[in-house]
């Protein structure tokens, strides 16, 4: 419990540590945009202060323009009334020579007075628009300005707060280390330190719990002990049977598996033989056909699918559905004569194998039968209610009939 409430107290410390790492970063953020905004503060006022003096150079050319324009149109009016004025007198006197001596001088002055006076004016309206635009861009500064220096309000509020906040924490951390550090004492004055991995609230719960079970068992019989050590010789003695048996399952199992592998050896290789005559005997009716194993991986369910195709179709699942009576039976009869030299037994016998055949498969079958077992050491017993289709064939023929209640047999040789 000691080293327990020592991991609790080392956790609280370093919960505290992380809380106090995480504003001193929230407070180099607030400080580093405080002087980010400070520095644009500072650079917004060094270009009001450059437009403020340029201001005053353009007002000061705007004063130097209108006193030239003033001059100049003053000196324009008054050329203007000389001009009347010797209009009138020369008239009076008469003197052409003085008249346009006088005139051309006049005229000249006053032409240039005019012209100076449209560049003057042309000149005091690009200054103004230039002081305008001067003005509005100090008023856009200004308005920047007023917007930083709430900002930088805003986030001098804000680093206070910062600041308030790391030294609180820093106050609740050095209390925090000071517990740590009592509890450690004590758990060290207790012994080494041992991996804790319920807290002291749990720990004390299982106390209780541990408490309650011993409390139960104070009246338990002094016989408890020998009765223990006897379940427990008898639990070993089991545990070691259970061992052997799960290794002979084992071993039965691996065994299962190579018998597995031996039987699907011998049924594939039997089937690859089987097939192979079984195509050779449908190849004989005018027919195709193949045998294939199914569920191979599980012997319980394995079994084979025979495939059959007639008059030159494609081979198809033998079933009550797909093929006729005559054809299932010709089928049928070809896979038996394929199998029948991989059975073991000195009598082959077949019940009515040719009743739903046509005529033509009946002899086409017999024939096949005949030349199987040509040089066979094994004899066939072939019953059939038809018709004879050996005739010409070293074969005994046996006949049975119902004559008036009665059978009657005889025998035949053909």
């Amino acid at each position: 419990m000691l080293w327990a409430e020592v991991e609790r107290r080392e956790a609280i410390v370093k919960g505290l540590q992380a809380n106090f790492n995480k504003s001193q970063q929230s407070l180099g953020k607030i400080e580093g945009e405080r002087q980010a905004t400070i520095g644009e503060l500072a650079a917004q006022e060094l270009e009001q202060r450059a437009i403020r003096s340029e201001i005053k150079d353009v007002f000061e050319t705007r004063v130097c323009l209108e006193r030239d324009l003033a001059q100049n149109q003053c000196m324009e009016s008054f050329i203007g009334q000389l001009l009347g004025e010797l209009e009138f007198l020369e008239n009076v006197s008469n003197k052409n020579e003085v008249k346009l001596l006088r005139n051309e001088n006049l005229l000249e002055l006053q032409k240039t007075s005019s012209e100076q006076i449209q560049k003057l004016s042309e000149l005091i309206r690009s200054n103004q628009s230039k002081l305008g635009n001067l003005e509005d861009s100090t008023d856009k500064i200004s308005i920047s300005a007023m917007d930083k220096r709430v900002s930088l309000a805003l986030l001098d509020f804000k680093r206070e707060r910062a600041l308030r906040e790391l030294a609180a924490i820093e106050k609740t951390i050095k209390e925090a280390q000071d517990n740590l550090n009592v509890a450690l004492t004590k758990a060290q004055n207790s012994g080494e330190r041992i991996a804790v991995v319920k807290s002291a609230g749990e720990i004390q719960t299982e106390m209780g719990l541990t408490d309650g079970h011993l409390a139960a068992l104070a009246s338990v019989s002094e016989e408890i002990e020998r009765q223990y050590e006897s379940y427990s010789k008898l639990y070993l003695e089991l545990k070691e049977k259970a061992q052997l048996v799960a290794e002979n399952r084992e071993k039965t199992l691996e065994e299962v598996k190579t018998r597995m592998a031996a039987w699907h050896t011998v049924v594939e290789n039997l089937l690859e033989r089987v097939n192979v005559e079984y195509q050779r005997i449908m190849g004989q009716t005018l027919a195709t056909g193949e045998v294939l194993l199914s569920n191979v991986q599980e012997i319980e369910t394995a079994g084979l699918e025979i495939y059959v195709g007639f008059k030159g179709s494609k081979p198809v699942a033998l079933d009550a559905y797909t093929q006729s009576g005559g054809e299932r039976t010709t089928a049928t009869m070809g896979f038996l004569l394929a199998l029948q030299q991989h059975v073991r037994s000195p009598f082959r016998a077949v019940d009515e194998y040719d009743v739903h055949m046509d005529p033509k498969n009946r002899e086409m079958i017999a024939k096949v039968l005949v030349a199987m077992i040509k040089d066979a050491v094994s004899q066939y017993v072939v019953i059939t209610p038809s018709q004879i289709t050996f005739a010409g064939q070293d074969a005994n023929v046996i006949t049975v009939q119902n004559l008036e209640g009665k059978s009657l047999v005889r025998e035949v040789v053909v």
